[in-house]
């Protein structure tokens, strides 16, 4: 609202003496005024726009500014007709100013001092028009920061966390603090905030400082404080918010914890057992008090202690403690252990036919399988030997294992040897077409025996001696032969234990005989067949059995005198009944079928 002085100095017409006119209107006080305003910022340039529709019987326009309880003071002039610019003697806008031809008027860098209330001033012959306008100046802060930090806190303690700054702002902002984005307001005893503002004289600029003293709980750790700086724009109101800071939180140990670091989830003997005790405390302990199954004394020791190589009597309870015993923690451990026993082990050797008793036993921290292997395949149960064979040699090994304890097996090794002396059957085998004969000599024994052949008579060897594969003590050995009249085989196998020798007599090819399998058993002694020596005994077996029958017949005669003709009879029936004399046997039937059968029979004979 306008003064009544002030209205009457604008409206009434200018008449001499217009110089009185001018000073008392410029002395007349101007509450009220200037309600438009320009907001700029500091260090910028000032436009102030004389909003004076300029009359065309200007005489000249001047712009002045106006204090609070002081005279105006007047900055620039422009004369209308003369067509020139004058600017007062005024320091702090010395050769900062410019007036244009439309009576605008700039003011370059601005200054906090610029704030004021600027006057544009029209003045014609007749009457003088003004227009106030407002200057507001604005100066962004610097972005708060963290000073003087903490570089811990602890809880049940007020302690001062640290100070938040903003530099060189106006006008004077407002500094807030956030925990988790979210306000602090002051809390007494546990939030208390403190503010300070600063002026630089020279500048009019403010520093604003924000104290925040916090005490801390355990829900702090890993919490991020952050404040901002609040402060009017040109525009409108504006934020900053500092980089935000996590505080190391310390508070007392409430539980200790001990744990057994391992690769593995069980321990076994010669594993090492490592200890770790830790607390919940921050700054977390530094020394323990560990507690060994074992030891009088509990062992002093940093947060780690290891066992080496441990054995099954480090079982038990493990434990360990604050080094003033407040607060303690245990756990149990089992070291796993594995026994294997077998009897008997290592290389055994026995004798066909005999009984070997064998036993595996385990003995172990937990249920433990056992299974058996022969020759790398595993058996169906365990070997059990009461009459030996030799099949049953071979590499036996027993095996055990936790199968929870990873690693832990065991394994112990028999190998068994069964011997035997050289056994020795022979078969023989006539070919379809009647054109050769196919003599096996099959063997047992162990070591494996050396089989030789050797013949008596003549025939021809088709192909050379062929064996079948050694397999559990058994091979055979077998020659092809085409004789050309009655021939002997002797089969001989020996190993380190014995000498074993059996023949088998070959009739010619053309001399019909059976093609059954002729086995022999031998008991170990050796034979040997003599031909020639056979021939002859069978001769003179012959001619005994002639006499015999001679004589018999003669005591027949004696006597039939006393008998009647049915004894005569029977005595004549007798007579038939003797055999043929022996060299017509020997020489034309040598090769039939039952001289043959006697040559077999024969075999079983031993000869020195």
């Amino acid at each position: 609202m306008e003064t009544p002085s002030a209205a009457s100095c604008r409206r009434r017409p200018l008449k001499p003496p217009l110089l009185l006119c001018l000073l008392l209107f410029a002395l007349c006080p101007q509450p009220g005024l200037g309600l438009y305003t320009v907001n700029t910022v500091y260090g910028d340039t000032i436009i102030l726009p004389c909003r004076i529709e300029v009359p065309d019987d200007l005489m000249f326009g001047k712009w002045k500014y106006e204090i609070a309880n002081k005279a105006p003071v007047f900055i620039a002039f422009r004369s209308a007709t003369k067509k020139s610019v004058h600017y007062d003697d005024v320091p702090e806008y010395k050769d900062r100013l410019s007036l244009s031809e439309n009576y605008t008027l700039s003011i370059t860098n601005a200054r906090i001092s610029d704030e004021k209330r600027f006057v544009c001033m029209l003045v014609t012959e007749d009457n003088v028009f003004e227009e106030p306008t407002i200057v507001k100046v604005f100066k962004q802060p610097s972005p708060p920061t963290f000073v003087n930090k903490a570089e811990f806190l602890e809880t049940e303690q007020l302690k001062m966390l640290g100070e938040c700054i903003s530099k060189e702002g106006y006008p004077e902002g407002n500094l807030t603090w956030y925990r988790n984005e979210k306000v602090l307001q002051p809390v007494e005893g546990v939030v208390v905030i403190n503010e300070q503002t600063n002026v630089d004289k020279a500048s009019g600029l403010y520093t604003v400082i924000s104290s925040l003293e916090y005490m801390p709980t355990k829900e702090d750790t890993n919490a991020y404080f952050t404040c901002t700086i609040t402060y009017p724009g040109p525009k409108r109101q504006e934020t900053i918010r500092s980089e935000s800071r996590v505080f190391n939180i310390h508070y007392p140990t409430e539980k200790v914890k001990i744990q057994v670091v391992s690769q593995r989830n069980t321990i076994k003997e010669g594993d090492n057992i490592t200890l770790k005790c830790s607390g919940n405390g921050n700054p977390p302990p530094e020394e323990f008090l560990f507690y060994i199954p074992g030891e009088l004394e509990p062992i002093k020791s940093s947060s780690i202690h290891i066992l080496s190589d441990v054995r099954r009597n480090a079982t038990g309870e493990y434990g360990c403690s604050l080094t003033d015993k407040s607060l303690t923690d245990s756990t149990l451990i089992t070291v796993h252990y594995l026994d294997l026993s077998l009897t008997p082990s290592g290389e055994v050797i026995k004798q066909i036919g005999e009984a070997l008793p064998v036993s595996c036993t385990v003995s172990s921290s937990r249920n433990a399988t056992l299974f058996w292997l022969k020759d790398n395949t595993r058996m169906r149960s365990s070997p059990s030997f009461s009459n030996l064979q030799y099949k049953d040699a071979g590499n036996y090994i027993c095996e055990t294992t936790l199968q929870e304890v990873a690693g832990l097996k065991k394994r112990q090794t028999l190998t068994l040897i069964v011997e035997g002396k050289p056994q020795i059957k022979m078969s023989k085998k006539t070919s379809t077409d009647g054109t050769f004969k196919t003599i096996s000599c099959h063997v047992e024994g162990y070591p494996k025996p050396a089989v030789l052949w050797t013949a008596t008579g003549t025939g021809i060897l088709t192909n050379k001696t062929e064996e079948t594969k050694y397999v559990d003590g058994k091979f055979s050995s077998k020659i092809i032969i085409a004789p050309e009249e009655n021939v002997t085989l002797t089969c001989t196998a020996e190993n380190p234990l014995e000498r074993t020798v059996t023949s088998l007599n070959v009739s010619a090819i053309n001399i019909p005989e059976s093609d059954e399998p002729d086995e022999r058993n031998n008991d170990n002694r050796e034979n040997v067949n003599d031909q020639a020596k056979l021939i002859v005994g069978i001769v003179v077996g012959l001619l005994l059995a002639a006499l015999v029958a001679g004589v018999a017949y003669w005591l027949y005669m004696k006597k039939s005198k006393d008998f009647n003709g049915e004894s005569e009879k029977e005595a004549a029936q007798n007579i038939q009944n003797l055999p043929r004399t022996a060299s017509k046997h020997v020489d034309k039937d040598l090769g039939n079928l039952e001289e043959n059968k006697k040559l077999e029979e024969n075999n079983h004979k031993s000869e020195a």
